[in-house]
């Protein structure tokens, strides 16, 4: 026996009601601690407590004032930059390679590239540790850069094979066809079509460098301190609001990176690179 028009128009109400409710406390549950560590960024007490009396800009003097914290920040920006650079040079001719391939050792090889996004960062970071000191490395800014430059490779990779794949090779064969060298075909054709994953690539392993902890914890050193080892060691030793404020500006570091990303890399622009 079919339901009537007026009990399905309720239950279907009922089901966008539920699944809005869903999405809502999905959401409060993801962003509520991050609000709550910037709330209390611009706390005016030594310590966290409701209600909050007063604000002030004290712990964001306090960050400025600490100078691991700054120094961390500069030193990890250059670790991210360098890591995220190195990366590219890596990834960007085996993604091209890769991209229009078609076999079981094309997949093999995409398949290992990956392979740091499926593994736990702390046996990964002890892997590199012992091969690393092994090779007579230790703990150097060399031994930091190189465990970065592993796991940024897979963010990398991924963004330009799945920007590349979705590009028509009908370009380059016309190129080709009117005569063009293989280079000029790459620097006229072939960049300009997965510019958008090379920049997304370069910024999300950025990010993803900039906010590593365990592989920069197994290489920290007096010089090789990146901004997660100093705010780790801050917080086991004294707990104040300072710690929200330095984790308030790599908050907002994260926040541009992403809208960098969006700007160059966004639905938006990769619909309209697979239309063209």
């Amino acid at each position: 026996m079919s339901s009537s028009p007026a009990a399905r128009t309720v239950t279907a109400r009922l089901g966008r009601a539920l699944l809005t409710l869903f999405v809502v406390a999905f959401f409060v549950f993801l962003l509520a601690p991050i609000a709550i560590v910037v709330l209390f960024s611009f706390v005016d007490a030594a310590f966290v407590r409701f209600p909050i009396e007063s604000f002030s800009l004290r712990w964001y003097v306090r960050m400025i004032e600490y100078k691991p914290f700054l120094s961390s920040l500069g030193f990890s920006l250059v670790v991210a930059i360098v890591s995220g650079l190195i990366a590219l040079i890596i990834s960007l001719p085996a993604a091209l390679s890769l991209a229009r391939s078609r076999g079981a050792l094309a997949e093999m090889v995409v398949t290992l590239l990956l392979a740091p996004l499926s593994m736990p960062m702390i046996l990964l970071g002890v892997a590199l540790l012992y091969y690393l000191s092994w090779m007579g490395l230790g703990i150097s800014v060399t031994s930091l850069l190189i465990g970065h430059v592993v796991v940024s490779i897979p963010y990398v990779t991924r963004t330009i094979i799945a920007v590349y794949q979705g590009a028509s090779p009908s370009f380059e064969e016309s190129a080709r066809i009117l005569g063009a060298t293989r280079w000029q075909v790459f620097r006229h054709v072939t960049l300009p079509l997965i510019r958008p994953g090379i920049i997304s690539g370069l910024l999300f392993s950025m990010l993803v460098s900039l906010d590593n902890l365990p592989i920069s914890l197994f290489f920290a050193g007096s010089t090789t301190n990146t901004l997660p080892v100093v705010m780790l060691a801050y917080q086991q030793n004294q707990f104040d609001p300072a710690i929200g404020a330095i984790s308030t500006v790599q908050l907002l570091v994260a926040v541009v990176t992403l809208l960098l990303i969006q700007r160059f890399a966004g639905l938006k622009n990769l619909v309209s690179q697979n239309v063209r």
